[in-house]
């Protein structure tokens, strides 16, 4: 979005959009005209810069909550194995808990 002088020498207001991969331009016009369209495509622009800066905020607090999360996961399968160990249970080959067996007393 720009003002451009014109051989002729008046300044107009034009838009430029990508269409199908290539860049078209609008003369939108001069005078009240291109100052309405002007002002209209800024505030199009700064709602569209604070909609995004809202969603990257949005994100950030997601993956620190993500990651808080996370730590508290780890914190909690330690715990549950500590647990686990101290009430007898072995991890078996496949990653499954399982009591371990208490080994027979022989008659001598």
């Amino acid at each position: 979005m720009a003002w451009e002088r014109r051989e002729r020498g008046g300044l107009y207001y034009t838009r430029s959009t990508k269409v199908n991969g290539r860049v078209e331009r609008e003369y939108v016009g001069s005078g009240y005209l291109g100052q309405l369209a002007a002002s209209l495509d800024l505030e199009r622009r700064e709602r569209r810069l604070a909609e995004m800066t809202a969603l990257k905020r949005e994100r950030a607090e997601m993956e620190d909550l993500d990651s808080r999360v996370s730590e508290l996961y780890e914190g909690i399968e330690d715990v549950t194995a500590a647990a686990l160990l101290i009430a007898g249970y072995g991890k078996h080959k496949r990653g499954e808990w399982r009591k371990k067996r208490e080994p027979k007393e022989t008659d001598q």
